[in-house]
């Protein structure tokens, strides 16, 4: 398909495209992708303000309903879109219709699961699948589909695409990777020998079937492409020259576009090599799309996969390994990426670091989160773009320069007041600087070096080396005074004597000397909080060369960690040998007898067989039970504070000014943010601060 010759610019970025007749601004696309903001399976207010928001920042293309499903025997497993029920069309049309009015088009994914659901969720209905193969990571087993399975769910793509077409949508794209069409062109997953399987034209039939009813149904105009792994990556599933004879075969039934995948979906293991985090190589399979699209003529491609800046990005595109580049994680981070590009402002571009809190976030807490924009998914309450205060420009004082309190000098200084951020050490961070010190999560730094910018870019003035005490702050005459000083880790659980002789994950990844842990120590990890600290240390000091043992009270470990995460740190644990030991919580540390050197004994207790202490001999024990509040200045600050520190909750969640006065004689107002409240992640404590000062 050839470009928009009425739109050029220098930046093929910016450049328009044509796929078939529809018209696009330009070549960036957010490809399919599951947020969980459904209500009820439809698309209301959330799901269309957060596409919307993309389109009014520049995208040329929004694609939603990333796993959309067409039957109820697909249930809904991450908050997926029910495409079977005639209520999502005026949801959809007036999501494509607020789109359109901001210049994107949009298009929306259609599947059926399959196997990758659960049958006790939706309408408790069997799952289907070619064969009865159970899918590792949602733990199903299906039954083989039946020839009127076969018929209704090829009625049921039919249906869904008219949906789709009658709300007004661009096109749709058909879900070809881990899901029900694909499984039945694979050999891996396709083990029948009936009309369905046996042979590679047989394995074609229901897709076939899918493609020829979704086209008569919605006609030759609409845009129907495909998402499709192009190389399964699994034995005996299709490799890039099947795919490509397969592809041909689904051109010529009418499918307009391909969105190219590398990879499967069905374990935690694949899931995080398809969907590549933070630790990974940038954008690891742009050659192999362009391969791909080498090996099709005509037929538009595009592709997503840790195409994480904007550099990259272009790259694809003026090398011609893409057609339309795929960049949804990016805009999850900042949806305004396009315009920003297109103003000249890419510096000021809200970097994806790659955390994957997007998709983990889904699992833990029920819907998709930006690790560091807080205002993604949150639309109706929350601002991506800072707006300038129309009150007074107040003096404010924010103390530490962690996540919390950059954030809230940034707003602060977007806001328009007058800002003194002061941090005690060198330079900014908090705890970013020890999560990012190891190699694989470095990434997260964006987090800290972008609001250092924009702090910079507001007028805020930073000041380092300042250890802030309460004359200090009071010396600036504050109107009011935000309070980030974060927290320091908790060793508190543990007998009064045994505290000297623990170390904790920030002594265990910063160093600590001479005393640390070395090549060939036996290194005990307790982990009591279940998040990256804990295992990030483990996987250090295994690294380093000690013999690691991770101990933990939960039935696993990392039990806050999400798939898309959580492998990286097993293949780690793997290679090094780290040994894992669960439902077991450490209660003491004491010196080992003399004659044993320096050693430590690190005393085990069961939550589920009290008096069953087993003791390990170690050299060094390390915890994890996340942090306390390093709160002494806000408690010094607290009695001449107007509000003495109190935060009105319910002008809080509805977006209005703090205005408490509990001391009438209080010269300034003093809010904390962040782990200077309570032990939390990142996430907080950025949004702790957004939601708090836009509004002073």
């Amino acid at each position: 398909m050839a470009h928009d010759e009425h739109v050029t610019h220098f930046d093929p970025l910016l450049d328009g495209y044509r796929l078939r007749h529809l018209a696009l601004r330009n070549r960036v696309v957010s490809t399919s992708h599951e947020p969980a903001y459904t209500e009820d399976g439809m698309p209301k207010d959330r799901y269309r303000l957060y596409h919307l928001e993309k389109a009014r920042g520049g995208v040329g293309l929004t694609m939603i309903g990333g796993s959309a499903v067409v039957s109820p025997d697909s249930p809904p497993a991450f908050g997926n879109m029910l495409l079977y029920k005639d209520e999502v069309v005026p949801w959809l049309a007036r999501l494509a219709d607020d789109v359109h009015e901001a210049g994107a088009a949009v298009m929306c994914q259609v599947t059926h699961l399959g196997r990758r659901t659960s049958n006790f969720t939706g309408d408790w209905l069997p799952l289907v699948y070619p064969s009865p193969l159970r899918e590792a990571q949602h733990r199903s087993f299906p039954k083989t589909a039946e020839s009127w399975d076969v018929d209704r769910i090829v009625r049921h793509f039919a249906e869904a695409a008219q949906r789709c077409q009658a709300a007004g949508l661009d096109g749709i794209e058909i879900a070809s990777y881990s899901h029900l069409f694909d499984a039945w062109a694979s050999p891996a997953t396709n083990h029948r020998d009936d009309e369905f399987g046996g042979d590679p034209e047989a394995r074609l039939v229901f897709p076939m079937r899918v493609l020829e009813a979704v086209r008569a149904a919605v006609g030759p105009d609409f845009v129907v492409g495909i998402r499709m792994a192009m190389d399964e990556d699994l034995p005996d599933g299709l490799g890039l020259d099947d795919a490509v004879a397969v592809l041909q075969r689904y051109r010529e039934h009418g499918i307009d576009f391909l969105s190219v995948i590398k990879g499967g979906l069905e374990s935690d293991a694949r899931l995080a090599a398809t969907i590549p985090s933070m630790g990974t190589p940038s954008s690891p399979f742009l050659e192999f799309a362009g391969e791909v699209r080498r090996a099709l003529v005509d037929l538009p491609v595009m592709h997503a996969a840790r195409i994480g800046d904007v550099a990259t990005a272009r790259h694809a595109l003026r090398e011609g390994l893409l057609d339309l580049v795929g960049m949804t994680r990016p805009q999850l981070a900042d949806p305004h990426l396009v315009a920003k590009v297109a103003r000249g402002e890419e510096d000021r571009i809200r970097p994806c670091v790659g955390a994957s809190y997007c998709l983990d976030a889904i699992y833990e807490s029920g819907d998709a989160k930006c690790i560091h924009n807080p205002a993604t998914g949150r639309e109706a309450t929350m601002p991506h773009v800072v707006t300038a205060t129309v009150g007074r420009r107040r003096r404010a004082v924010v103390v530490g320069a962690g996540p919390a309190g950059l954030e809230a000098a940034r707003v602060l200084g977007e806001r328009g007041h007058h800002v003194v951020l002061m941090e005690a050490a060198d330079r900014p961070g908090g705890q970013v600087l020890i999560a990012s010190s190891t190699l694989r999560r470095r990434d997260l730094v964006g987090v800290v070096d972008w609001r250092v910018a924009e702090a910079k870019h507001s007028g805020v003035d930073v000041r380092y080396g300042v250890w802030a005490d309460a004359a200090t702050v009071l010396a600036e005459e504050p109107d009011l005074v935000v309070v980030a000083t974060g927290g320091v880790p908790d060793t508190s659980f543990l007998p009064a004597a045994a505290q000297p002789l623990v170390l904790d994950t920030w002594d265990a990844i910063g160093g600590t000397g001479a005393g640390g842990p070395r090549a060939g120590d036996r290194v005990l990890v307790f982990d009591d909080h279940g998040g990256e600290p804990g295992l990030d240390a483990a996987e250090h000091l295994a690294r380093l060369g000690a013999r690691v043992e991770l101990v933990t009270p939960e039935r696993m470990v990392g039990i806050s960690v999400g798939s898309m995460n959580s492998p990286a740190y097993l293949q780690a644990f793997a290679e090094h040998g780290v040994e894992v030991t669960v439902a077991r919580r450490l209660v003491d540390v004491r010196r080992a007898e003399p004659g044993a050197g320096a050693r430590l004994v690190a005393v085990l207790a069961s939550d589920y067989l009290p008096g069953a202490e087993v003791e390990r001999l170690v050299d060094h024990v390390v915890v994890e039970h996340g942090t306390v509040p390093n709160d002494e200045l806000y408690l010094d600050l607290v009695p001449a504070s107007r509000n003495l520190g109190e935060v009105d909750h319910d002008a809080l969640l509805a977006g209005r000014p703090q205005e408490v006065v509990a001391n009438e004689g209080g010269r300034f107002d003093l809010w904390r943010v962040g782990d200077a409240v309570a032990s939390r992640n990142i996430h907080a404590a950025v949004y702790d601060s957004l939601r708090l000062c836009t509004t002073v």
